[in-house]
């Protein structure tokens, strides 16, 4: 199903993204402005993290011409359903657990076999679990915050936790001056 809304037409579903439902139930009407009323997101989240799952091989990317390659996601073959069930609010985002849980039981009625979830909530991981007994692989966000760096969430056994830390991520390059002072920038 490929639902039609704002700035998201039919030929925005394709053979890469096969449907697009969202779920918009209780939604604060002040924040629309702040929201696209469609399955596509504002932000850029969801783009970026279904292009890191499921981008298509793209060659030639660098960052300013450095570090020229080929970028893809872990699975560039695969289709992508998306249910956007997450709306910005002016101090954060709304989210309804009776949005994730309809979200949930329709990607079990689509037939997905990965559920890819950007959230931070357990209220919905008996969802999962239903998900999970349908033969869905589903996987959580580990979380973006807490009292400490060591604090995880969405940690239900039937469901795979990620998470992410920080590198560097500076690109240095070395200069030698005739007078052989080196400068790193």
């Amino acid at each position: 199903m490929c639902q039609l809304g704002e700035a998201w037409g039919d030929t925005n579903c394709s053979r890469k993204i096969i449907g697009a439902r969202y779920y918009a139930a209780g939604l604060d009407k002040a924040n629309l402005k702040l929201n696209y009323m469609s399955a596509r997101d504002m932000n850029g989240h969801g783009t970026h993290t279904a292009s890191t799952a499921a981008g298509s091989v793209v060659e030639g990317v660098s960052l300013h011409g450095l570090g020229e390659g080929v970028a893809r996601g872990g699975a560039p073959r695969a289709r992508l359903a998306v249910y956007k069930v997450g709306w910005e609010e002016e101090n954060g985002v709304y989210l309804a657990t009776a949005a994730v849980l309809a979200a949930m039981d329709d990607a079990i009625y689509d037939g997905v076999g990965i559920l890819s979830l950007s959230l931070v909530a357990d209220d919905d991981s008996f969802g999962a679990l239903h998900a999970v007994q349908n033969r869905i692989t589903v996987v959580y966000a580990g979380g973006n915050g807490g009292p400490r760096s060591q604090v995880l969430f969405n940690t239900a056994p039937w469901v795979i936790t990620v998470a992410a830390s920080k590198i560097d991520r500076s690109f240095p390059t070395t200069i030698t001056l005739g007078n052989k002072q080196t400068l790193i920038g």
